[in-house]
């Protein structure tokens, strides 16, 4: 056995393609570290949106992030993979065919992929769209003998002091505006709480500040309680832990929510939360009315508006933990 570092075989590398958003990597959370225990020695790298390296350094699970996007949710078009092809590829993207043709042109010994009927090559298990979201990569896993609990969420407490410690954060924005219920609406629940004496403060993206400028105006908020244009990830994480609870649609932050174990109350249409919704568990209540309808709809889904500012205040005064005034 030579002594030569540079002899030695290179460490072998293990890709996931998973080039979505926030809150589709913290449901990927449990397969990667499902990888990561079944392949200590690979170095597992992630293909994803750049902006998210801190996030998947929070998993605890992997070693580096490779930059990878697409308008939407789209395939990205390549991957800037150098050296030798990856050890194992694992598509945690979609069901192809275009995110298993992607990692295919990389030439990996094993790809881990669900089964399409255009790649007949790939035997992985079947699709199942109903499934939730968690489950979905765990049992793809599961099918090629690696264990993986869905329930495997959670990120360490953040480093970071909270800048609102025990306030409400209401998140008003989405991905798309089917899935952003009324301004007015979060408004009303903001002047609820802070009735009670609750400190309450909104949270926006980066392409958001005009949302949560209106309800900031709308709600009478003062501006240091306003963290519009995307916080950077540490601090919105370190916001959500410590707040009191995380009121928002179906987008990230409530993911965020969750891997903290912070109270939440989130706001489905017009995806029901049986396939992206958080783990049975009473700090977490999901609010939803049916039926589905078009997630990339150009106005509030009609199940999202069937819930009422009322319905809101209800299931934050049911949450358990510190009563609210």
């Amino acid at each position: 056995m030579t002594s030569d570092p540079a002899a030695q075989p290179a460490r072998p590398r293990l890709i996931v393609l998973r080039a979505l958003g926030l809150g589709d990597l913290l449901a990927g959370v449990p397969a990667l570290r499902a990888l990561r225990r079944a392949h200590p020695g690979h170095e597992l790298v992630l293909a994803a949106p750049a902006e998210l390296a801190p996030v998947a350094a929070a998993t605890g699970a992997v070693d580096r992030l490779l930059p990878a996007s697409a308008p939407g949710r789209a395939v990205p078009p390549t991957l800037d993979w150098t050296g030798p092809p990856p050890d194992i590829a694992v598509d945690l993207h979609g069901n192809g065919p275009p995110s298993h043709r992607l990692l295919l042109s990389l030439r990996p010994h094993r790809l881990l992929a669900f089964a399409h009927p255009e790649l007949p090559g790939v035997e992985g298990p079947p699709w199942y769209p109903e499934e939730h979201e968690r489950d979905r990569w765990c049992r793809l896993l599961r099918a090629y003998g690696i264990d993986a609990d869905p329930g495997d969420l959670s990120l360490p407490r953040p480093r970071t002091a909270s800048p609102a410690p025990g306030a409400a954060v209401l998140h008003p924005g989405a991905g798309s505006p089917a899935r952003r219920w009324p301004v007015e609406r979060y408004a009303a629940v903001a002047a609820d709480l802070r009735a009670r004496g609750l400190r309450v403060v909104v949270t926006g993206g980066a392409a958001e500040n005009d949302l949560v400028a209106r309800l900031a105006k709308e709600a009478g908020l003062p501006d240091t309680d306003v963290f519009g244009g995307g916080l950077p990830f540490e601090r919105l994480s370190a916001l959500v832990a410590g707040a009191y609870a995380v009121i928002s649609g179906d987008t990230g932050i409530a993911h965020l929510a969750v891997a903290h174990g912070t109270r939440s109350v989130t706001l489905f249409g017009p995806v029901a939360p049986s396939r992206w919704g958080p783990p049975p568990d009473p700090r977490h209540r999901a609010l939803w009315y049916g039926p589905e309808g078009d997630p990339h709809g150009r106005r509030p889904d009609p199940a999202l508006l069937r819930i009422t500012a009322d319905d809101v205040l209800r299931a934050v005064g049911e949450l358990p933990g510190p009563q609210w005034p």
